[in-house]
């Protein structure tokens, strides 16, 4: 009878976080993951697929929660909801700036970022369209002023520009007429 290891989708996920954290993206594997965790390789591709399945599985729930916190602020009040936004992304960017600046996991992945790039301007444009409605009416397309907002956040985001920098560009850019 096989062994049951109670939640060890989570144990999987959270020694590959410890892993990429202390050897970077080229030294974690789904092998070195499963001898951590005492399990097989094969267990480990029960739950996920590919190694960047298993990193994607930890930072989309992190995603989540930061969407979730985005939706919940107010779009009345731009200047807030706008603060609330930048904080939210520069959260998330920091938690993951070890990924992100590591040149393995650029080069494994650079495959797929013009299409996660993409979801994820899509998805920001989305929360950030309901702020911006006295602007939307200025362009024949009613999406063209968020969809280019998310990506200047986006830009300002990974490019450490102040919030402070970004509030005065998102003023320009945004939502007062």
């Amino acid at each position: 009878m096989p062994k049951i290891i109670e939640n060890l989708r989570e144990q999987i996920v959270e020694e590959a976080k410890k892993q990429l954290m202390e050897g970077g993206y080229g030294k974690t594997t789904i092998r070195s993951v499963a001898s951590a965790c005492g399990i097989g390789v094969g267990t480990v591709y029960n739950y996920f697929k590919s190694k960047e399945l298993l990193i994607s599985a930890f930072m989309l729930d992190d995603w989540y929660k930061c969407t979730i916190r985005m939706s919940e602020l107010d779009p009345s009040d731009t200047d807030g909801f706008f603060r609330g936004v930048l904080a939210e992304l520069k959260g998330f960017s920091e938690k993951y700036s070890y990924l992100f600046q590591d040149k393995d996991a650029a080069s494994a992945l650079s495959s797929v970022y013009t299409e996660r790039h993409e979801q994820l301007r899509t998805m920001l444009a989305r929360l950030i369209k309901p702020a911006c409605k006295k602007g939307t009416g200025r362009f024949e397309d009613e999406n063209f002023l968020p969809v280019y907002i998310a990506e200047s956040i986006l830009f300002f985001t990974m490019s450490e520009t102040s919030i402070e920098d970004q509030m005065k560009a998102l003023r320009l850019l945004a939502c007062d007429e």
